[in-house]
């Protein structure tokens, strides 16, 4: 089961880099490149836990629908969101948040199994861990520009 492992040191504080992290309207903005699109369940603001959302979107060519639940919640050092239904066989995606030196860091764990056994392990290596990491990795550059400038406001909403 690949794992991804990535790190990113936001200049904001940690209850909004949380705040984004979870929320629907900023992960639109960061996977805009797939057309992503929630289309059922939570398709706005923040996500809590128990709560899940549904999302479309064109992934290696092809269009497809992922739904993530949100298993684990502790505001605002981590949380986890899991695959309930979708092209992957399994997934969970933890994410972590601590101050270090006046600085937020943020780390995610993506864990993954591709279906149709050995013909998924190969794609694992072949491909789809790379396009993985990429895709977290621009989410996460997208994160920490909205935090660290004002655009953070047009996302997160007023009664949080």
């Amino acid at each position: 089961m690949p794992k991804i492992e990535l790190k990113t040191k936001i200049n904001a504080p940690q209850t909004l880099v949380f705040d984004l992290s979870r929320s629907i309207d900023l992960h639109k903005i960061s996977t805009a490149q797939t057309n992503e699109t929630a289309i059922a369940g939570k398709t706005g603001g923040l996500l809590g836990l128990n709560e899940w959302v549904t999302w479309r979107a064109k992934h290696l060519g092809f269009y497809q629908t992922l739904t993530s639940k949100i298993t684990e919640f502790e505001s605002p050092n981590y949380f986890v969101d899991e695959m309930v239904k979708g092209a992957f066989k399994s997934f969970r995606h933890e994410h972590h948040f601590r101050r270090v030196d006046n600085i937020t860091q943020m780390t995610d764990m993506f864990c993954f199994e591709a279906p149709f056994g050995i013909f998924g392990r190969l794609a694992n290596g072949l491909f789809l861990t790379n396009y993985m990491k990429r895709l977290l990795s621009v989410r996460n550059q997208v994160i920490k520009d909205v935090a660290e400038s004002n655009r953070w406001k047009e996302i997160i909403p007023k009664e949080v």
